[in-house]
């Protein structure tokens, strides 16, 4: 199923090259902006056009009665140096705890010292973690694929509070220097449980979510701790740990009830939302593990509009901003993003979807 999802989505995507130039390679604070101040496209897609503002705009873009529903997760710091029983250095990445296992037991990802490419090793080997008060035991490949492992920590405490004292947040290779754990946070981050950043919530700031409320846009959160997202694999995503709490669902209820509209931060929040979606639209108080794949076959039953950074070509992503935005409109936004020079990643610029 998996394999038939990907060979359609390429067949649809928005077909394009990422130049190095617009990857965005440290936070903007350090370009000399806010947080807010990052560029936002704004579509709409019941008359298609495209408009270019900035984030700080949000309040504007937003009716009295719309509801922004946000990501609490907050990033741990999932990364580690560690060697293999060979003696030749990794970098471990901590994905996820595995579902329905005690929380020693992780999904990772093998990646080279310095983080820059995948790095593969046997079932069943065991590997040194930075420190040498841990180890993993890597088990099974996960999810029947090649990237990714199920281990064993072992160790003194537990997992995360061994990351807390020797993690670092997971930097890919695009970006230059060694930005903190705390630029990878969220302005309204609570639980920690993300391996990387759900981006598309940064350019918050306290200020702006006060702006929100005082224009009449509610704001309520769900929890969805976010995998990681190796750039060189355009994978389905895995199964992550959510919640959607009963005030949420009441107040997308409401919205809908009222004729407001429901805005998604992420499509960690889709996700989580569409989740926890029944028949008609109605959202319930639900949590666990889920698996879904948004598709624009299935489309969105709750969602409205959806704010969200910019995807690589042929991101897995790329097919719910397709059940968001429609095809032809996806396809001129992405021209629009090149064209005007947008910035990718999870320190880029942002992009709002209107129904």
């Amino acid at each position: 199923m998996v394999a038939t999802v990907l060979a359609r989505w390429r067949m649809t995507a928005p077909a394009f090259d990422l130049p190095t130039a617009l990857e965005a390679r440290e936070p903007p604070e350090a370009r000399g902006l806010a947080r807010d101040e990052v560029r936002l496209m704004v579509a709409t897609r019941s008359d298609g056009l495209v408009r270019h503002a900035r984030f700080r705009d949000l309040p504007e873009l937003l009716a009295p009665g719309d509801l922004v529903v946000v990501n609490v997760s907050a990033t741990v710091p999932a990364a580690v140096g560690a060697r293999r029983a060979e003696g030749t250095p990794v970098r471990v990445h901590f994905a996820t705890r595995a579902p329905q296992l005690d929380e020693s037991w992780r999904v990772v990802e093998l990646r080279s010292a310095d983080g820059a490419r995948p790095a593969r090793a046997p079932v069943r080997e065991r590997i040194t973690l930075v420190g040498g008060e841990a180890a993993l035991e890597l088990v099974a490949p996960y999810a029947s694929g090649a990237r990714l492992m199920l281990a064993c920590f072992h160790g003194e405490g537990s997992v995360d509070e061994y990351l807390a004292r020797h993690g670092e947040p997971i930097r890919y290779g695009y970006v230059t220097g060694r930005p903190p754990l705390a630029a990878y946070q969220n302005a309204y981050a609570t639980e920690p449980g993300s391996a990387e950043m759900a981006s598309a919530g940064r350019p918050f700031t306290p200020e702006l979510i006060t702006r929100l409320a005082s224009r009449g846009v509610l704001v309520a959160p769900i929890t969805l701790h976010a995998g990681v997202s190796s750039p060189e694999r355009h994978e389905p995503p895995f199964p992550e740990q959510y919640e959607v709490p009963a005030p949420t669902a009441r107040l997308v209820a409401a919205t809908r009830e009222w004729g407001g509209r429901v805005i998604a931060v992420g499509t960690t929040v889709v996700r989580a939302l569409e989740t926890a979606a029944r028949p008609g639209g109605v959202v319930a108080a639900s949590g666990g593990w889920t698996a879904l794949v948004i598709t624009p076959e299935r489309g969105l039953h709750v969602v409205d509009g959806l704010l969200t950074g910019w995807h690589e070509p042929e991101a897995s992503h790329l097919q719910l901003l397709e059940a968001a935005a429609g095809t032809s409109l996806l396809a001129h936004c992405y021209r629009e993003a090149l064209a005007h020079g947008y910035l990718w990643h999870e320190f880029g610029d942002s992009h709002l979807i209107l129904p």
